[in-house]
C-alpha cells in the first residue's frame, strides 16, 4: 500500500517509552494540530539503522524543529522498552519514539506480513 499526499493518517494506539515504562499513544492525538517528521526503520540497533537512518535525525533535531515542526518522531516494530534503550543509546532524546510491536500502524499500511516495516520517512501534518 502506498502512502499518499492528502491520505489520512491512521488513528490507532501503540506505545512510547515514558519515564516510568511503556505508555499508550494514540497517533490521532498525537499527529493532531501540529507537524511532524516521522521516519520508519526495520528495526532497533540493527547496523543499518543505528548508524545510517537514526543518526542524520540526531544530528539535525534542532534544525529540523526551528522550522516549524512539532515533533520528530521514528517508528519501528519493537516493544517501547526496545525502543527506550534504542533512543538512549543514540542520544535520541529530542525524537519520540512508536513502538508499533504488534504492527497495529504498520499493518494498516499493509506491512504486517513482512518481519520488519521497510524504512521510510516523511513529514505528516494534521489536515485542517
Amino acid at each position: 500500500m502506498t502512502i499518499a499526499t492528502g491520505d489520512r493518517f491512521p488513528d490507532v494506539t501503540i506505545k512510547t517509552n515514558g519515564p516510568e515504562g511503556p505508555e499508550d499513544l494514540n497517533t490521532g492525538d498525537f499527529f493532531a494540530g501540529r507537524k511532524v517528521v516521522l521516519f520508519a526503520v526495520p528495526g532497533a540497533f540493527t547496523p543499518g539503522c543505528s548508524n545510517t537512518h537514526m543518526p542524520g535525525f540526531v544530528v539535525n533535531a534542532d534544525k529540523i524543529l526551528a522550522k516549524g515542526v512539532g515533533a520528530i518522531a521514528c517508528l519501528a516494530v519493537n516493544d517501547a522498552f526496545v525502543m527506550g534503550a534504542w533512543q538512549r543509546d543514540q542520544n535520541a532524546e529530542a525524537i519520540t519514539m512508536l513502538a508499533d510491536g504488534n504492527a497495529e500502524l504498520t499493518g494498516r499500511w499493509g506491512w504486517r506480513k513482512t518481519p520488519a516495516a521497510p524504512a521510510w520517512a516523511c513529514a505528516a501534518s494534521a489536515s485542517p
